[in-house]
């Protein structure tokens, strides 16, 4: 059975719109339901929608007699951590504020198979039933979190300079916390949400701010998290970017894994210098999800995607920008992050979103785009597909040059868009 409302990371949309209170009560209702009506812990980002969507599903929890436990603002990978028969985070991640979502785990911290989520939406539909459960608040999920981390990934940062861009999102109050306490220099951008501020100008969806304070006032290293906290990406101390790509290599040599997972998004130049370090790579599919089925698969513990998700399972279960961001700092030992980051050669990429009212891509379309990689043997290639969260199809080209690059995003693109009207 295909899913209607799961997508890439769970249940997303315009919140009033294509996502109602209504279906997130049938939301925690089902989950409720699925997980055996057992406790629920549940966390949310800093969305203006998201008390009343928190109730929501704290309501449909407990009309399947189950006990939600709500952990207020808290970050994804807290969640994660902290789930008891089943973990919900209340969030849209990067999306803009008038979005919302729900995100679901099991109780070991992961997150559900493709047909775990279609089982639940089989129950969408059941009514109330049974003894109603309850609804708890606790006040302290938070400082645990933090004391965890810190405990698993923290290291000695004194006298490094960091600029933390919270995103006006769930580490706002977390994450400047976590790199004081570890002695580094420390200043918090973005950290005031007000419902309707986060990811906005700001965050790992935005690096502007992050680069011209890290660029102005000299910072060693500027790291910037979305509004959940569950990606991480980071600027250098010019203001330049250092993608997920760059970050999981830095990593990947400096923890000596023999194995990394990563999407099919990952650049080519990745490839190269795993290849050389010996290396093996696993790739999958776009979304953490599918990087987090690799390596449990793989028996291994390090992975991640451009776009800043970044998963290590030595004292984890699941993507966390926070200890992400920690890893990078203690891996830098004392290096500019420039120059641990210039050990990756990276191939140029240019993207297209082309927006479209049906995202099913035709065989023919398919047939002829793997026709045109195959005629690139390697010195370049072509990603096509659909997004997972918006009506978007998602265009991706690669080539040693720029120019290259450019040249064959704009021929796809035009090809997309003569093919889906």
């Amino acid at each position: 059975m295909a899913r209607r409302y799961f997508g890439t990371d769970g249940v997303r949309g315009i919140v009033g719109d294509d996502l109602t209170p209504e279906l997130v009560e049938r939301l925690g209702r089902a989950a409720a339901l699925w997980s055996g009506g057992g406790r629920v812990f549940v966390g949310r980002d800093t969305r203006e929608s998201g008390p009343m969507l928190e109730a929501a599903f704290a309501d449909g929890v407990a009309t399947a007699g189950g006990n939600a436990v709500l952990g207020g603002v808290l970050p994804t990978p807290a969640v994660a951590l902290l789930a008891l028969d089943l973990g919900a985070v209340i969030s849209a991640s990067h999306n803009p504020p008038e979005y919302n979502g729900v995100k679901l785990f099991d109780r070991d911290g992961q997150k559900l198979t493709d047909a775990s989520e279609e089982e639940i939406e089989a129950l969408l539909d059941e009514q109330p039933q049974g003894e109603r459960g309850s609804i708890d608040r606790v006040g302290i999920s938070g400082v645990s979190y933090l004391e965890h981390v810190l405990e698993r990934f923290g290291s000695d940062l004194g006298g490094l300079r960091v600029a933390v861009d919270c995103g006006n999102g769930a580490y706002s109050d977390i994450a400047p916390k976590a790199f004081e306490q570890l002695g580094a220099d420390v200043i918090a951008l973005a950290n005031t949400p007000d419902g309707s501020n986060i990811n906005i100008a700001s965050g790992a969806t935005d690096l502007s701010l992050l680069s011209r304070v890290a660029r102005e006032q000299r910072f060693d290293v500027g790291v910037a998290f979305d509004g959940d906290g569950d990606r991480m990406l980071a600027v250098d101390a010019d203001g330049n970017a250092i993608d997920g790509d760059q970050i999981l290599a830095i990593l990947a040599l400096d923890l000596q894994v023999d194995v990394v997972v990563v999407t099919v998004m990952t650049n080519l130049g990745f490839h190269r210098l795993m290849e050389e370090h010996g290396i093996r790579v696993v790739t999958t599919d776009v979304g953490d999800r599918y990087v987090l089925e690799a390596l449990r698969r793989e028996g291994a513990i390090l992975g991640g995607e451009q776009s800043g998700h970044i998963i290590c399972l030595d004292g984890h279960v699941t993507g966390d920008g926070l200890a992400a961001a920690l890893l990078l700092c203690s891996a830098l030992e004392g290096r500019p992050l420039a120059e641990a980051a210039a050990i990756m050669p990276r191939f140029a990429q240019m993207k297209e979103n082309i927006r479209v009212e049906h995202k099913v891509l035709p065989a023919e379309l398919l047939a002829e785009i793997d026709r045109i990689n195959e005629s690139l043997d390697g010195t370049a290639r072509i990603l096509v597909r659909p997004s997972g969260t918006e009506p978007l199809i998602r265009v991706l080209t690669e080539a040693r040059t720029e120019e290259e690059a450019r040249d064959l995003c704009g021929r796809i693109s035009a090809l997309v868009r003569r093919e889906l009207g």
